[in-house]
C-alpha cells in the first residue's frame, strides 16, 4: 500500500461488536487499521456485575482508561502478589505484559472504558482466558490441580466464557474494596483526572501521565487533551513513540505529515480512533462547536514531543530568513516561544 493509501482514521464505534453476558467489545489491530502498526486499542463495555473473565496477553501490556461507570479488577504477579483495585471515570491502569487479570463493573449502570495495548499485532479475540485453558486439557489434570473431583469438573465450563455476568459487587462493599482506605494511587493505579492540567487559556488543556508519575508504566504513556472550539494542538512530533487516539468528544481535523510531499488529512469525531507514526508530524484542530476531548496513548514510558512553534524560536533571525528566503520583518513575526495549543482567536 502507498503512503498516500493510508488512512489514519478508524471508526472503531461503528464496528460490528462482539457481544456475551454482560459485555460488549469492539477492538481495531493492525488487521483492521492497517496504518496502527504499533498500538491496537478497544473499547469495551460492561453492564453492572459484567466480567471480562481472568486472562492474559502474552504479546502486550495493556493501559486502561475508563471513560463513564466503575469497575474493579483485580491482578496477579509473577511474584504472587495479589492486587484488587477499584476505579472511577478519568483513571488509569497499567497491566504488564501476561499479568492475569480481570475486569468487573461495579455501581448501578454501564461501565466503559478504553484499552490501549503497545503492540499493533494485538487482538482481544486472542488472549489467554482461564475458562479457556481449564477446558483445553484432560480432565483428570484438571482435577488433580484444583483438588476437586471430575465430576466437579464437569460443572466448569466446557469453553471460553469470555464474558460473565455475576452479582454486582457494589464498590463500597468489602467484596469490591478490600482496604478500609483505599490509596489515591496504587502500583496499577493512577486518578488521571485528578491531576492539575497543562492550561493554556481560550485553547485548552493536557494532562499526562508517564512511567514518572506512574512507574508500572514503563512502555506505555497516556494523556487527555481538550481542544476548545478552533484550537489548534500545534504542528509537532513526537520522536520516540507511536501515539494512538480515541476522539471522546466533539469533532476535529487532524493532517499527518509522511515526508516527500505526502500529508493526509481525516476529519474526526466521537467514537473515532487516530493514529500517528513515530516521527510524523501532525495537528488536531478542533473543527466543532463544543470542548474536544482526546484520549491518546503512546507506546512508550517516557513523553517526548518537538513542536514547531519552540522550535523555530530556538533559531537566529538570520537562519529562518535564509531558510524560508523571508525579509526581517517577517522573520521576526514568527513564534519566539513555544505555543503548544494555539486558540483560534486571542
Amino acid at each position: 500500500m502507498e503512503k498516500n493509501e493510508l488512512s489514519f482514521r478508524y471508526a472503531l464505534e461503528k464496528k460490528s461488536p462482539r457481544l456475551g453476558q454482560g459485555g460488549i467489545t469492539r477492538g481495531a489491530s493492525v488487521n483492521d487499521f492497517p496504518a496502527s502498526i504499533g498500538i491496537a486499542g478497544v473499547s469495551m463495555r460492561l453492564e453492572p456485575g459484567g466480567m471480562r473473565e481472568l486472562h492474559w496477553h502474552a504479546n502486550a501490556a495493556e493501559w486502561g482508561y475508563v471513560v463513564t461507570g466503575s469497575i474493579r479488577t483485580t491482578l496477579i504477579q509473577p511474584d504472587g502478589t495479589a492486587s484488587i483495585d477499584n476505579f472511577g471515570p478519568g483513571d488509569v491502569w497499567y497491566f504488564p505484559r501476561g499479568f492475569g487479570h480481570s475486569l468487573q463493573a461495579t455501581g448501578d449502570s454501564e461501565c466503559h472504558f478504553i484499552l490501549i495495548f503497545d503492540n499493533g499485532n494485538f487482538s482481544e479475540d486472542h488472549t489467554f482466558s482461564v475458562t479457556d485453558f481449564i477446558a483445553s486439557v484432560p480432565p483428570a489434570i484438571v482435577a488433580q490441580n484444583l483438588g476437586i473431583s471430575e465430576a466437579d469438573v464437569a460443572k466448569l465450563p466446557h469453553k471460553e466464557a469470555y464474558f460473565a455476568l455475576g452479582v454486582n459487587p457494589d464498590e463500597s462493599s468489602s467484596v469490591a474494596a478490600p482496604r478500609s482506605w483505599p490509596e489515591l494511587t496504587s502500583i496499577h493505579r493512577y486518578p488521571l483526572h485528578a491531576q492539575q492540567p497543562r492550561i493554556i487559556p481560550g485553547g485548552g488543556t493536557q494532562r499526562v501521565v508517564t512511567a514518572k508519575e506512574f512507574p508500572i508504566s514503563k512502555t506505555m504513556t497516556g494523556s487527555l487533551v481538550e481542544l476548545q472550539p478552533g484550537g489548534l494542538r500545534e504542528m509537532h512530533w513526537h520522536p520516540n513513540a507511536d501515539e494512538w487516539q480515541y476522539y471522546l468528544s466533539g469533532k476535529a481535523e487532524m493532517t499527518v505529515f509522511l515526508a516527500e510531499a505526502t500529508a493526509v488529512t481525516e476529519q474526526f469525531e466521537a467514537g473515532d480512533v487516530g493514529y500517528v507514526p513515530m516521527g510524523a508530524g501532525h495537528y488536531i484542530k478542533n473543527t466543532g462547536t463544543e470542548v474536544c476531548r482526546i484520549l491518546i496513548g503512546f507506546n512508550n514510558g517516557n513523553y517526548e514531543a518537538i513542536e514547531l512553534s519552540e522550535w523555530l524560536a530556538g533559531n537566529p533571525e538570520d537562519v529562518l530568513i535564509t531558510n524560508f528566503g523571508i525579509d526581517a520583518e517577517l522573520a521576526a513575526k514568527l513564534p519566539k516561544a513555544k505555543l503548544f495549543i494555539k486558540p483560534e482567536k486571542e
